[in-house]
């Protein structure tokens, strides 16, 4: 019978991803079959799944670490916000609705049924399946409705394991008030706790770790190091993304917008030791000596629109451009270089119509379909093939359409300008594809590390699974599984 366990933090962004996925490749390297599981994610840094569907990008790696092909039932409702209080929801892989969060409590009876028939079908999949929550179970404020939690937990009858970040200072308070504030049924199906991210010798928080123990009756299971290869996997969250991640001879650089989408499209090129990848976040002007500067992918392009001239990035890319600067569009950031974004049925955000950068003669309307797939392409200017990704709304025409940035079946996509500096195209993950991420780094002047992305982010797994294995009682974390 499949069994389970679910890790649940005191908080967001207390390293549950990174502990699922090197549990995932150490039940793996036992022999076991194994799937990841999250009941509801909020990201919008999305995958696209083997079955056609979308899940967040931490789960495709966690399957990635249970050497398993990805599947919209590890991630069955993924809420990808579009404003400060709105979000698409997409509910086994598939766009449901747009709601504000007022609204999204009184779709959570009918999610939860959702989500209990993912993770019934995952179940009959694998010999384990390791669950990871959403934000913290001491939201007692959410739990009436909660499908992410203890909810889930409750239902799903998945014993968990509750870790805290030390990190980020006040960890005894963390899992000791988290205990505090829960109800006596929810505290009782936590069976343990993980302090995660301990900074110089564990040896010195022995008692710390006695006081947790003692006070919550909770056993402990270990006390885990700062993993700081970390890094070099993929992030879920924006706000986990270094400002300047690497100083080299030649600069890319690429802009934080506020609805930023689908960055690991850069993971690749902060792995190469040749070049300067830096991050413009808000408020921030556009590096004169930028070689290339990267418009990324966005949940809001009209709104990022607004962002990106509130920031005087507008100006910052025109100066740019007329220095003979290189500018990438990738997805949303394409659709603004054009001429004009139109949204009459108000798909993103509310209907109207906004003035695009002009560095591309080409115009879009945002349609109410989804283009979600995987592909194989060609670089038209390179000629090498490419694997990649597409994950977007909107349709994009216009003169420098007769210029495509590359060809998928067939079937032209994106847009360069007459000089080739301006380019856009609504391919992701390109720069995984090792020989094109080598001869774009070529054109750019940069000589190429010649390393295998996929290989990187595999023995980065294997070390984060051997990292836990060192400090954890994973054996006595897997018997718990039920």
């Amino acid at each position: 019978m499949t069994r389970a366990l679910m890790i649940q933090g005191t908080g967001s962004n207390v390293g549950k991803s990174l502990l699922v996925a090197g549990l995932c490749r150490a039940a793996v390297n036992r022999g076991l079959s194994v799937a990841p599981f999250k009941p509801q994610n909020m990201s919008n840094n999305a995958a696209v799944t083997a079955d056609g569907g979308e899940i967040g990008r931490a789960q495709a790696l966690q399957a990635l670490a249970a050497r398993r092909e990805t599947l919209v039932d590890m991630n069955p409702v993924l809420l990808k916000p579009q404003t400060d209080s709105g979000a698409q929801v997409i509910v086994q892989g598939r766009r449901l609705t747009t709601v504000e969060a007022r609204g999204y409590g009184a779709l959570k009876a009918q999610l939860m049924d959702a989500v209990l028939d993912s993770f019934q079908r995952l179940k009959r999949s694998a010999d384990i399946v390791i669950v990871e929550g959403a934000g913290s179970p001491a939201e007692v404020n959410l739990r009436p409705r909660d499908i992410a939690n203890m909810g889930f937990a409750e239902r799903a009858e998945v014993p968990v394991m509750l870790a805290g970040d030390i990190d980020r200072g006040g960890v005894i308070a963390q899992i000791v008030g988290t205990q505090a504030v829960l109800a006596p049924d929810d505290a009782r199906r936590i069976e343990g706790f993980i302090v995660n991210r301990f900074r110089g010798d564990p040896s010195l928080f022995d008692d710390g770790y006695a006081y947790i123990s003692a006070r919550t009756g909770w056993r402990g299971f270990g006390v885990v190091p700062y993993f700081a290869p970390a890094s070099s996997l993929p992030a879920e969250d924006a706000l986990d993304l270094a400002s300047n991640i690497r100083n080299g001879p030649s600069k890319v650089v690429w802009l934080a917008l506020s609805r930023i989408a689908n960055f690991d499209d850069f993971d690749p090129l902060k792995l190469e030791p040749n070049l300067s990848v830096a991050m413009v976040r808000a408020g921030e002007a556009i590096p004169g000596d930028a070689d290339l500067v990267v418009i990324p992918g966005t949940k809001s392009t009209r709104g990022d629109l607004a962002f990106l001239r509130e920031q005087g990035w507008d100006i910052d890319l025109l100066a740019h451009a007329r220095r003979g600067g290189r500018v990438l569009g990738i997805c949303g950031g394409y659709q603004m270089l054009g001429r004009s974004v139109a949204d009459p049925d108000g798909i993103e955000g509310p209907p109207g119509m906004s003035a695009g950068l002009g560095l591309l003669n080409v115009d879009t309307i945002m349609t109410g379909d989804k283009r979600l797939t995987r592909v194989e392409a060609r670089h038209c200017q390179s000629g090498l093939g490419v694997s990649g990704y597409e994950i977007h709304i909107g349709r994009t025409s216009g003169a420098d359409c007769a210029r495509p940035y590359a060809d998928v079946g067939g079937v032209a996509d994106g847009a360069t300008s007459p000089d080739g500096r301006i380019a856009g195209t609504y391919l992701h993950g390109l720069f995984t594809d090792d020989a094109f991420r080598a001869a774009f780094l070529t054109g750019l002047g940069v000589v190429p590390s010649g390393n295998g992305y996929a290989d990187q982010i595999d023995r980065t797994l294997d070390a984060l699974a051997e990292h836990l294995e060192r400090h954890l009682d994973v054996d006595g974390l897997l018997a718990l599984a039920r």
